[in-house]
């Protein structure tokens, strides 16, 4: 494919920042103080209410409906040439903590709703994860979203075959049930190396 060789050097530079791209829309995460085990105060005000619809066409707000903690991320469900590996390791770090008797949804919240439908979301997501959630909605919707959790998008550069290229954070919301951010998990972290910072917010 031509491009790749740039696509994927590109790729691993912004990853080591906590950002990467894809063939639409993306955001830039806000910077992150170095992050540990403990649990310890955002020192910023993010996150907030949003109303989004999830990929079975149910309505869906911050909140968790069963009350669990969740890893929100914000990105694609179908991504159209470079996929993130915030998905498998969401997955990955649900499945450690399910181990452990700690319930984490993993959730994402689609950052092109033009891509991302309730149609086609669900079949994407479940390839990952079983218990996959994905948020989709109307343009405006998801503007109040991306307001509230500070997502921003920038384009980086035109793909010939992959039309524009945007970066994007990659870093992983963790929210507890009522929709409230605990913290961001930086992209660097294994998914082990997660668990046990989300154990802390559980007090496990």
């Amino acid at each position: 494919m031509r491009g790749a060789p740039l696509i994927c050097a590109l790729l691993l530079c912004f990853a080591a920042s906590g950002i990467l791209a894809h063939g639409t829309e993306t955001h830039a995460a806000p910077d992150l103080p170095e992050q540990s085990a403990a649990v310890t105060p955002l020192p910023w005000d993010i996150g907030g209410p949003f109303a989004l619809v999830d990929h079975t066409g149910a309505a869906r707000t911050e909140a968790e409906p069963d009350g669990k903690m969740q890893l929100v991320f914000f990105g694609y469900a179908n991504c159209p040439g470079i996929c993130s590996a915030a998905l498998p390791m969401m997955a990955d770090v649900s499945e450690i903590l399910a181990a452990r008797d700690i319930a984490v949804s993993p959730v994402l919240i689609t950052i092109d709703p033009s891509l991302d439908t309730v149609a086609t979301m669900g079949p994407a997501l479940v390839e990952i994860s079983q218990g996959f959630i994905g948020l989709t909605g109307t343009p405006e919707a998801l503007g109040v979203a991306y307001k509230a959790f500070q997502i921003s998008f920038t384009k980086i550069m035109d793909d010939p075959e992959l039309g524009p290229i945007y970066a994007h954070g990659s870093h992983i919301y963790l929210l507890d049930g009522a929709g409230k951010v605990l913290t961001l998990l930086p992209p660097v972290l294994s998914p082990d190396q997660a668990a046990e910072i989300i154990a802390n917010y559980a007090g496990m």
